[in-house]
C-alpha cells in the first residue's frame, strides 16, 4: 500500500496544543474528555516533547512549551484566541465531567439558536473548549432569522 499524504487515523486538520505542564495536561484530558493517549515522547527535564491523544475520532497533538523554539502556552501569552469545538453524543454529561475535573466555565450549557446545545470552558492550561451536541438541523435562513431576533432583544 502506498504512503498516504494524510496518515491513516488522522484528519486534514489536527490541532497542536502547547501547554505548560504537558504530563498534567494529558492526565486532565483523559479525566475530563475521555482522551486516549496514543503516544508520548519524553524530553529534557521531564518535559514532553510530543504527545498525541485521541478524542472521539480525532487526534490532538500536544507538547510542553519550549519558548526558545517559539512554542509558548496560552498562559505565557495571557490567554488564547483559539478554541476547539468537540461534538459529543451527551454534552451535558461530558461538560459537567470537564468542570468537575478542573475546567472553568466560560459559557454555561444552553441550547443555541443555530441548533447545538453547547457550553464553553477553559482548561487548567489555558485552552478553550466548546463541547456541543447537535440537537436540531437549522437552515442558514432560519439561523439568520433567529440571530436577528436575538440581537433585537439585547
Amino acid at each position: 500500500m502506498a504512503t498516504q499524504p494524510v496518515p491513516v487515523g488522522y484528519h486534514t486538520v489536527t490541532p497542536y496544543l502547547i501547554v505548560s505542564g504537558a504530563a498534567q495536561a494529558l492526565d486532565f484530558y483523559k479525566r475530563a474528555l475521555g482522551a486516549i493517549e496514543q503516544m508520548r515522547m519524553p524530553g529534557p527535564e521531564g518535559k514532553v516533547m510530543h504527545a498525541e491523544i485521541k478524542i472521539g475520532d480525532s487526534v490532538i497533538m500536544l507538547a510542553d512549551e519550549f519558548p526558545e523554539m517559539g512554542a509558548r502556552s496560552p498562559q505565557a501569552l495571557g490567554g488564547t484566541p483559539v478554541g476547539i469545538c468537540l461534538y459529543v453524543p451527551d454534552v451535558d454529561s461530558l461538560f459537567n465531567q470537564s468542570i468537575q475535573a478542573g475546567g472553568k466555565v466560560e459559557r454555561p450549557l444552553q441550547n443555541q439558536f443555530y441548533g447545538d446545545r453547547s457550553g464553553t470552558f477553559i482548561d487548567p492550561f489555558g485552552h478553550k473548549w466548546t463541547i456541543a451536541t447537535h440537537i436540531e438541523d437549522v437552515s442558514p435562513e432560519e439561523i439568520g432569522r433567529r440571530m436577528a431576533a436575538m440581537q433585537s432583544k439585547s
